[in-house]
């Protein structure tokens, strides 16, 4: 790919992504070792191989194996899971539960971080749709995750790979929206407990307050008082 080394594993990522910390994740599962390179620049200009790797979308973020570029989170983790099947398998075996987190993933995909983001970026009526919805989503999640110690039961899976990058978004969503997660979804918020202490997602979060305040640069970013 041009005249840049991309042999071997290389992610194309943002410190505070949740998407890229999903596949950051998924490469710590399984043992992979791989170079990190950041995009530092994600909000201005961004760097040549990434939107070389990733025309259609330009965005991280990107895994370059062998000098060939797999794009979006959830497609990235299942090629990790698929390319390094014999560790720490996210999906399971059969085919049905396979479908049942893939749909759960999904549900993740398209619900959290866009309304989440309605919730420090609107005001008025619109703040409080993305509010209702917000606790809807968590309360559909709790029942989804109910008694297991992971979603999938036992083992550390796709859902929770897919999920718990958001856990150290909580605190802004809470702080924006006025309301407490673990007053509404305390299952969960335990979930996301037992997940940091698994050091592949321990080593990987952002701290809470340091999301909050890049969430306060986006703010400005976008003209939000």
């Amino acid at each position: 790919m041009g005249e840049v080394d991309t042999k071997g594993v290389v992610l194309l990522d943002f410190w505070v992504s949740p998407f890229g910390q999903r596949c950051r994740i998924a490469l710590a599962e399984k043992g992979v070792e791989y170079e990190y390179r950041e995009e530092e620049n994600l909000l201005g200009d961004k760097s040549p191989l990434l939107l070389e790797s990733n025309p259609v979308h330009k965005k991280v973020p990107v895994l370059i194996h062998d000098g060939k570029a797999v794009c979006e989170s959830l497609i990235i983790v299942q090629y990790i899971d698929e390319s390094w099947p014999h560790r720490a398998p996210l999906l399971p075996a059969d085919p049905y539960a396979r479908a049942h987190a893939r749909f759960w993933a999904d549900f993740i995909d398209k619900k959290i971080y866009e309304c989440g983001t309605r919730l420090w970026k609107l005001k008025g009526e619109g703040h409080s749709a993305a509010k209702e919805e917000f606790t809807g989503i968590l309360k559909l999640l709790e029942g989804e995750l109910g008694d297991k110690k992971y979603f999938a039961g036992d083992a550390f899976g796709f859902v929770d790979v897919a999920l718990v990058p958001f856990v150290c978004w909580f605190y802004s969503f809470e702080t924006y929206a006025g309301f407490s997660i673990e007053e509404l979804a305390p299952k969960l918020v335990a979930w996301g407990k037992r997940c940091m202490e698994r050091e592949s997602v321990a080593k990987t979060l952002s701290d809470p307050h340091k999301v909050f305040e890049f969430v306060g640069v986006l703010k400005k970013r976008f003209g939000v008082e």
